[in-house]
């Protein structure tokens, strides 16, 4: 109720005084749209198919599309409302949505480790690295991030801005293992399974290896924009700033990592499309002839 309360009396991200006024809001009202219809159906697709619930990669797919999820939400209260995740912040609600992007990071390391290991130590893999250790470390990812963000709040400031300093010391090393993990996936990919006889197994794994490395790519080209802007804003103080998240190109860019990651999902699994298609758009489609001809 009091978050309603709040939604009411917040400011719009526009003043509606020219036409592009008018489209930058649709464009962010469909943006939203699209990106939770997009990774919502890769979430329901992976839950309501015990296959691949089986299967350790796809666990990794669910949380990282959970997160898209919730950041295609918070679209509709970032860019629609005056709203400025920057210095000074503005309406920042606790940097929740923001902190997604950690979540996402600290998934898709352990999600190259995963698959590094699955690749190159099979044996190794089968016997240690089960199922419930995968769900466990996807749910460390949010822990760590979120507990880490609730201490922010409760410390004094001066406290919490040593913790952020810290945090972003953190994204920096991550970043760093991520392009390293992709580069040994890239030459993994390339050499090791060239190897291997052609096999569904080898297949799957080739499958698992072009997902993982595609998505981290686009993952640091989308974000690397507005990850340079904040570190030039915090260190020489020369990064570009914006009124609000709604005018910032950057940010824009960065969000939509949200609809490319589940699009890349669904591009390079056909498992994931067919579970996503008979789970969820088949019945949609079936049902909307029957309604009109009623």
């Amino acid at each position: 109720m009091t978050l309603l309360l709040n939604l009411t009396l917040l400011p719009l991200s526009v003043d509606f005084d020219s036409p592009g006024d008018y489209l930058l809001f649709i464009f962010h009202i469909l943006f939203g749209t699209c990106t939770v219809l997009v990774a919502g159906s890769v979430v329901i697709g992976i839950f309501g198919t015990r296959i691949l619930l089986r299967q350790n990669r796809f666990i990794f797919m669910l949380n990282t599309s959970i997160c898209d999820t919730l950041t295609g939400c918070s679209i509709f209260y970032t860019c629609l409302f005056d709203v400025r995740w920057g210095f000074p912040q503005k309406n920042g609600f606790f940097n929740i949505f923001q902190s997604l992007l950690g979540v996402n990071m600290m998934t898709f390391l352990f999600a190259q480790f995963d698959r590094y290991f699955a690749v190159c130590h099979p044996f190794f893999y089968a016997r240690f690295i089960t199922r419930r250790i995968i769900v466990c470390v996807n749910v460390y990812s949010w822990l760590h991030v979120y507990v880490q963000l609730l201490i922010q709040q409760l410390v004094p400031v001066s406290k919490a801005i040593e913790i952020s300093l810290y945090s972003r010391v953190g994204i920096q090393i991550i970043i760093i293992v991520n392009v390293t993990m992709t580069i040994k996936l890239l030459l993994v990919a390339k050499y090791q399974l060239q190897r291997e006889p052609p096999s569904p197994e080898r297949d799957s794994k080739k499958e698992s290896l072009l997902i993982i490395v595609l998505v981290v790519i686009f993952f640091l080209v989308l974000w690397s924009p507005a990850m340079l802007n904040s570190i030039g804003s915090l260190g020489v103080g020369s990064g570009a700033q914006f009124r609000n998240e709604a005018e910032s190109p950057l940010n824009i860019l960065s969000r939509a990592n949200a609809l490319c990651t589940p699009s890349l999902y669904l591009w390079a699994s056909p498992s994931l499309k067919t579970a996503v298609w008979e789970t969820i758009w088949s019945k949609i489609c079936c049902k909307c002839p029957k309604r009109l001809v009623a």
